[in-house]
């Protein structure tokens, strides 16, 4: 995140924002200006990717299903514009410890072993997050924390907008994995930024209702068609790229979809009867 706030500096901050008394290498600053960056930026990547995945990706018939909220569209965007800035801060902390230097993020791709390091990291960093959510997510459902985790089950049908209408404090405690493995394992900077980006997007992908993947996938893949039973029956499928967690965990739920059930279904059902009762 160097690098973002650097550029930052040099192009607007410095000479727009802050005053010259005010260093570029001040903790509060930096921890200001990171917090800016983490929610303006937070917010324009979930709102834009979300809202491509909702033209092009989610099927409006949906929104006939019994369980869809009136205007959930716009409920799960205030949901998700109110946590946005408290988890920027949370997150914004963290980007602080990397910025002023306790991380392992390192610059030069040719140490580590240069590009064979880079892909031994992409698959390392993703089996540890998934790994970090499934019990991050799992935590979550305990009866004594599901408050915090409760407010996001609200969408019964969710859209790809509700993919950050979390409380903030649920929503941060899933993403504490990406964070800490740059503090325990080395981690190229780009690869480590062009990989938050991913996962943000990953999760507007698997709140979409777009159920296509491929079939020798589907028992691999955590997708949409996975995470909607997740929002249906509440206690399967925690898990974020995979099902190798939850199978392992006792958790895996094969998804509704797949057996010619869920909530397209349901609506084809409704659709149905309604037609019938037309006639």
């Amino acid at each position: 995140m160097d690098l973002v706030l650097q550029a930052c500096d040099d192009h607007v901050l410095t000479p727009f924002v802050y005053p010259e008394s005010v260093p570029e290498g001040s903790w509060w600053r930096q921890l200001l200006s990171l917090w800016a960056i983490s929610g303006i930026g937070g917010f324009l990547l979930y709102f834009s990717c979300a809202s491509l995945a909702w033209i092009f990706c989610f099927d409006k018939k949906l929104r006939q299903h019994d369980k869809f909220y009136k205007n959930q569209e716009l409920l799960e965007i205030i949901s998700s514009a109110k946590a946005i800035p408290t988890m920027s801060f949370l997150t914004a902390l963290c980007f602080l410890a990397e910025v002023r230097g306790y991380s392992q993020l390192y610059d030069d791709h040719n140490e580590y072993g240069g590009v064979n390091f880079l892909v031994f990291t992409f698959i390392a960093f993703i089996v540890f997050t998934d790994f970090g959510i499934y019990w991050a997510h799992r935590w979550l459902h305990l009866p004594s924390i599901y408050p915090l985790h409760k407010p996001h089950h609200k969408w019964k049908v969710p859209t790809p907008f509700a993919s950050h209408a979390f409380h903030p404090l649920d929503g941060f405690a899933q993403s504490l994995s990406y964070h800490i493995y740059v503090f325990l394992f080395p981690m190229h900077k780009l690869l480590y930024l062009a990989l938050f980006v991913i996962v943000n997007i990953w999760s507007v992908g698997i709140h979409d209702e777009f159920f296509i993947l491929p079939k020798f996938l589907q028992p691999i893949i955590n997708g949409a068609a996975h995470h909607t039973d997740h929002h249906v029956h509440t206690y399967f499928n925690y898990g974020q790229y995979f099902t190798l967690w939850d199978r392992i965990g006792g958790s895996y739920r094969h998804p509704d979809a797949f057996c010619g059930k869920g909530v397209h279904k349901d609506v084809a059902d409704k659709l149905a009867k309604e037609e019938k009762k037309g006639k």
